[in-house]
């Protein structure tokens, strides 16, 4: 890399608006050499993805059916599940095979039967891509009693991930975090709200800091031979779930937001990508290693939070 795209790259990630705005990744693809090439045609991989009805999920299950794959995805609504997969095999190559199955992510033993029926029906799982997301406005809970949030968002990737282990071989998982997470430090204390001064946005942002952790504690109990581990953040995407969540926002930051091809370029990127290049337990951002603090006040000073968090969402994940 010269050192004018170094440089470049280096400005853009400490303005923040710059990196996370459609700004950074119009100049990051001409300035950085990750971006030379794009992704090819890789007959007979296997991905599933979750949140694959609509926004960044939706882009990257097309992109890669366009490449080639197999692609199986979660959906919790039958109705939208059936027009995603269309629009998933027409962005594919001819007789590109889509899939999906029905499950509730905010439901663990509705997800541990998600992948009891996958690892039933297909041996092999080559890229697992964590992607589903919600802002929830008010305070609910799931009949385990857990807030919505976190069971969606870091327990049921957690069970996902834990069960489907047995076809995640030479495998990648990724998980899409947010650049929310920045403005939370890690407290699995403090990671389920309670209903009193309850923030939707908040628990979203805390709940995608939990997902990076456990990205890196997962890193660091499997070797990068067997299954390399993934966590990225796609920016400022124009997104249906930005629009509904944070309409304020969205209006305002519209001119600059990325399209969702761009926001799903990294996630597409770290799926087919040489893994030799990628290594695992990384946080990444347009095709690059980024930190995972920003904040001072954000940094990790306890090193057993992640552990506890671990052993925390473990218990939780294991009850069906």
């Amino acid at each position: 890399m010269t050192p004018l795209a170094r440089s470049a790259d280096a400005l853009l990630e400490a303005s923040v608006i710059g990196s996370f705005s459609r700004i950074g990744i119009s100049a990051r693809s001409r300035l950085l050499p990750e971006f030379s090439a794009g992704p090819e045609f890789a007959g007979g991989r296997v991905a599933l993805v979750t949140g694959a009805t609509s926004g960044l999920g939706l882009v990257a299950a097309s992109q890669l059916a366009w490449c080639g794959w197999t692609v199986h995805f979660l959906a919790r609504d039958e109705t939208r599940a059936a027009r995603a997969r269309g629009q998933i095999a027409a962005a594919g190559r001819s007789g590109a095979r889509v899939s999906y199955g029905i499950a509730d992510l905010e439901d663990t033993g509705s997800v541990l039967d998600f992948a009891r029926a996958f690892l039933a029906s297909h041996g092999r799982l080559d890229v697992l891509i964590h992607n589903a997301g919600t802002i929830h406005g008010r305070y609910a809970v799931n009949p385990a009693g857990i807030e919505l949030t976190l069971a969606g968002q870091v327990i049921a990737p957690f069970a996902l991930t834990s069960q489907l282990l047995p076809a995640l071989r030479a495998a990648r998982v990724i998980t899409v975090s947010s650049g929310g997470m920045y403005t939370q430090r890690l407290d699995p204390e403090a990671l389920q709200l309670s209903e009193s001064g309850y923030r939707g946005v908040t628990a979203y942002a805390r709940a995608k800091r939990a997902q990076v952790a456990l990205s890196q504690e997962w890193a660091r109990r499997i070797s990068p031979a067997d299954i390399a581990f993934h966590a990225m953040h796609p920016g400022w995407a124009d997104t249906p779930g930005i629009t509904t969540a944070l309409p304020r926002f969205s209006r305002v930051m519209r001119p600059i937001l990325r399209s969702p091809d761009e926001g799903a370029d990294t996630i597409v990127w770290l799926a087919t990508a040489d893994r030799r290049l990628l290594g695992s337990g990384r946080f990444w951002h347009d095709r690059r290693p980024r930190p995972v603090s920003r904040l001072p006040w954000t940094r990790e000073r306890d090193p057993g939070a992640a552990g506890r968090l671990w052993d925390c969402v473990a218990a939780a994940a294991a009850q069906d």
